[in-house]
């Protein structure tokens, strides 16, 4: 199938389809399980020239299972270019320290992943790229945090773990009209849920891990671009001076899994999204919960912004207990749900975002992000709903 044919397909078809291998014909890609590989005339020769991408140098400048991840996730994202990495951390690194260097600002919201916070609030300052957090969704004070050397504005599409819902035109408009590189972080909803480069956003963070894997059996990362503000050949231009470099790339074994992933995500995602809203209604109404967090919710503060934006509303949630120690009670009672780092794989998992992934981050900043220690996040998987409710029902009873 020709590439533009390939491109107009529907979603599932495109999560679906990629090419046989054509030395074997097998209709699922081999695993190239190499660190090196055999140069001839021809190739050195290519490699001299400037040759990159077409040929294959070493594995850590990139492999066969690697390209070929990068090439279906050009097609599910609506991407004109993608980089793979190790991690979606390594995503998030390469991407803003392939467009930053000292005396750069950074515009970010207050609530994104707490490995991101700590990297913009910590780590980031030692190389002197300062960043100014913010809610997003007060537009003015996006506008008032932008100055003459922002570089970049960060969010992500469903906040970790509130929730919340950005409002990509207005945000896109005001980052753009000031030439600034909007960076969008996906991995909550997953481009089956939302696709931010429709929206205009120039870079697309996944941390593949999650739903594009599925199955919390494979760590990978995705950067992907489509944007006029960055050279058409940024992802090549990060892949050489900064990826290569920090030796971050996605191993072919996890390339593989991945790639096998993308096939399953659009049935995976189609359910998980419908439990999550089956889950959200029933939380809303128990006794033991004090607060919802569901972008299909009514209730949820950016509900209209949500409908507008998301065919689907994601399958991740989060409610509210009355404190930690509930949380745990309730957590480390549940049989059939997980209690575990991570998500977006076929078990439904659990955590307690304040004191697990957030551990790190002060509670006057969890304040301010609007994480409370009572709070509890569930990545649904595939299990019955009514198995699921039953199993969050009897552990709440303890409490």
């Amino acid at each position: 199938m020709k590439d533009e044919k390939r491109k107009n397909l529907k979603f599932d078809s495109k999560a679906i389809y990629y090419p046989h291998d054509k030395g074997s014909r097998s209709i699922g890609a081999p695993i190239f399980m190499s660190s090196s590989f055999q140069y001839g005339a021809d190739v050195y020769n290519q490699v001299v020239d400037g040759e990159r991408k077409s040929v294959n140098i070493y594995g850590r400048c990139g492999n066969p299972n690697e390209y070929q991840f990068e090439e279906q996730m050009i097609m599910i994202e609506g991407a004109d270019a993608c980089l793979a990495t190790a991690s979606g951390m390594a995503a998030i690194s390469v991407a803003l320290f392939g467009l930053l260097k000292s005396g750069d600002h950074i515009v970010c919201d207050w609530t994104t992943y707490s490995s991101t916070h700590e990297m913009l609030d910590h780590r980031l300052t030692d190389y002197g790229i300062e960043t100014t957090f913010v809610d997003t969704s007060d537009l003015e004070s996006v506008k008032k945090a932008i100055n003459e050397n922002t570089k970049v504005l960060y969010f992500e599409s469903i906040a970790n773990p509130s929730m919340k819902v950005p409002d990509f035109d207005a945000l896109v408009d005001i980052a753009h009209s000031n030439n600034i590189v909007v960076v969008c972080d996906n991995t909550f909803a997953s481009p089956y849920v939302i696709r931010p480069l429709d929206w205009g956003v120039d870079i697309v963070i996944e941390s593949a891990t999650k739903f594009i894997g599925g199955h919390n059996d494979a760590l990978g990362g995705v950067i992907a671009m489509k944007s006029n503000l960055l050279p058409p050949d940024f992802m090549e231009q990060i892949r050489w001076n900064t990826m290569v470099k920090w030796g971050s790339p996605l191993s072919p074994f996890n390339a593989w899994v991945l790639l096998r992933g993308i096939q399953t995500l659009p049935v995976r995602l189609e359910r998980q999204c419908k439990t999550a809203m089956i889950l959200a209604e029933h939380f809303s109404s128990h006794d033991k919960i004090k607060r919802v967090w569901y972008p299909g919710l009514d209730s949820h503060p950016q509900h209209e912004l949500a409908k507008k934006q998301m065919p689907k509303f994601g399958g991740m949630l989060t409610f509210e207990v009355d404190n930690g120690d509930d949380a745990l009670t309730v957590l480390d009672n549940l049989e059939l749900a997980c209690f575990a780092a991570s998500l977006g794989g076929v078990r439904t998992t659990t955590q307690i975002p304040a004191t697990m992934a957030f551990l790190d981050i002060s509670e006057e900043e969890r304040q301010e992000m609007g994480i409370y220690q009572g709070m509890i996040r569930v990545s649904t998987g595939l299990e019955d709903p009514d198995d699921l409710i039953a199993d969050f029902n009897a552990a709440l009873s303890l409490i």
